[in-house]
């Protein structure tokens, strides 16, 4: 099967799930997170072979974004491609903090991220994860409020904290997927998109930024 066909058949299993999702499915939402899940690791594994470490933090990542940018998906794009752009734009990100020029160019490079993922729903989406972050451990919260909100290295919120690196690695990978946890534990009522995909032109670049 050649990456086309696989791309086609992740999109045909994936587009229904996700749809059905969006209408407050809960089953149906854990089943599109585990299927993105799978898709991303293997995404970021091929993208990122001397720094395995992370791919499961930006797996999690990745899903926490979706989660919070599901009110801005637009049904005229493909679930995989708007997928692929929040992914790219972690993995971009992953690279700029650690300085690194390799990987950021691939076959998606064309992909204009701004109309698939959409003008983010702000609002909404600083609610639901300030609502996430509340349920964590200080400890957790704290870290990745450092690193993943604030934009700290490692080695910085270690030194703001007090705590070690390790220390600090631990707690983000932890908190990571606790949240994610939480997010598949939704009550259906809460899946439901937070706001009307934006119809009309869309003309600046970029994407989510952090979890949002």
């Amino acid at each position: 099967m050649n990456e086309e066909h696989a791309s086609s058949d992740v999109e045909n299993r994936l587009r229904p799930l996700w749809m059905a999702a969006q209408s407050g499915d809960e089953r149906a939402y854990r089943q599109t997170l585990a299927l993105m899940a799978t898709r991303l690791r293997s995404f970021f594994r091929r993208r990122m072979p001397t720094l395995l470490d992370d791919v499961e933090d930006l797996v999690q990542e990745t899903l926490l974004a979706v989660h919070l940018q599901r009110g801005t998906y637009d049904p005229a794009f493909p679930v995989s491609a708007w997928l692929t752009a929040i992914a790219r734009h972690k993995l971009v990100d992953l690279f700029r903090r650690r300085d690194r020029k390799e990987g950021l160019h691939d076959e998606y490079d064309d992909v204009d991220e701004a109309e698939l993922a959409g003008e983010p729903a702000e609002p909404h989406a600083r609610r639901d994860l300030a609502v996430l972050l509340r349920a964590l451990p200080e400890t957790q919260r704290r870290a990745i409020e450092l690193t993943k909100l604030e934009g700290l290295s490692v080695a910085e919120a270690a030194a703001r904290t007090g705590a070690s690196v390790a220390s600090i690695k631990v707690l983000v990978h932890r908190g990571l997927k606790r949240l994610v946890e939480q997010v598949k534990k939704a009550p259906p009522e809460t899946l439901a998109p937070l706001a009307s995909p934006p119809r009309g032109p869309r003309n600046a670049r970029g994407g989510p930024s952090c979890f949002l």
